[in-house]
């Protein structure tokens, strides 16, 4: 625990985890006038490998929680997530979290002795205190992801897919359906980062299935084609992650996918779920979901650190 004036700095390992999801509501509440974070997106946070030393948060008078950081290493890529709440410490307490993530991450380039490149993801658009001090550390805009809520009480969409193509559970304790799973997650358009580590990736969806996670596989005459990534929790769902493989795109696939997860957090009781997706402009919803009932949108984006 070490004191910065009237803040401290602290593990989010020795935080309540209910005082992350406070923090995090409170900022999307400020932000876009919807709370969307749940206890179960701080447990998948902290299930990350090495996250209890590449993670800090910074309390202030009563042990509130006023800004919260946290690293993740994946392959060659540094990827991290930093939130402060506006007001009196908000820019102190960004900068304060940015430079120890800065230090760990040169700490990690001289232990492993390779190079990385340092991404904060997850800046919601409108934020006021992030992006401005990311810029004064050398970060540039990157890439934009949008999250979608999907109202599930309306009539489902048929799923269509394409000739010889099904859609099934994956066996979580099957090496093949974890290395197809892992290949396609490697493979994704996505241009955010990726899980290099097939046993992390694996250790990661066996975590997610403990707290209503799930991983559909479409195939196509037998080979992998596509995956997609629910996690449901209530009456509310979280659609995590669509791909398709190269060799199959413009089939369709991608809205298929989307159909099965959607039915699968429907089918688990929630009548709403948050999907989020790449795209470069998110009030282009309309055209990128238009046969689903999208009642809210907002921006996430990724800042990289120049030069690495």
């Amino acid at each position: 625990m070490t004191p910065h004036g009237q803040l401290t700095v602290r593990r989010p390992t020795d935080i309540p985890p209910d005082s992350l999801v406070r923090l995090m509501r409170t900022h999307e509440k400020n932000l876009t006038g919807v709370a969307t974070y749940t206890r179960e997106d701080v447990l998948r946070a902290a299930g990350h490998p090495g996250y209890e030393e590449n993670s800090w948060c910074l309390t202030g008078p009563g042990d509130e929680v006023l800004a919260w950081a946290a690293l993740t290493p994946r392959g060659d890529e540094l990827d991290a997530v930093l939130t402060a709440l506006p007001g009196r410490h908000g820019v102190s307490a960004a900068r304060t979290l940015l430079c120890l993530l800065l230090d760990r991450a040169d700490e990690l380039t001289a232990e492993d002795g390779r190079p990385y490149s340092v991404t904060v993801g997850g800046v919601l658009r409108g934020d006021e205190v992030v992006p401005v001090v990311l810029k004064e550390a050398g970060f540039v805009r990157g890439a934009t992801t949008g999250q979608y809520d999907i109202d599930l009480t309306t009539d489902p969409l048929p799923m269509v897919l394409p000739d010889g193509g099904s859609v099934r559970a994956a066996d979580l304790d099957d090496p093949g359906d974890l290395a197809a799973l892992h290949a396609l997650h490697l493979r994704c358009a996505v241009r955010g980062p990726r899980t290099e580590d097939a046993a992390v990736f694996a250790a990661t969806l066996r975590r997610s299935r403990e707290n209503g996670g799930a991983a559909l596989l479409l195939e196509v005459s037998g080979r992998p084609a596509g995956h997609v990534l629910t996690q449901g929790s209530g009456n509310e769902g979280r659609l995590l992650e669509a791909a398709v493989a190269p060799a199959f795109r413009g089939l369709g696939i991608g809205l298929a996918l989307l159909t099965a997860g959607l039915a699968e957090l429907r089918a688990r009781g929630a009548v709403r779920a948050l999907a989020t997706l790449e795209t470069g402009d998110v009030h282009g919803a309309g055209a990128l979901l238009p046969v689903f009932t999208v009642t809210d949108a907002r921006s996430l984006i990724r800042f990289r650190l120049s030069g690495t």
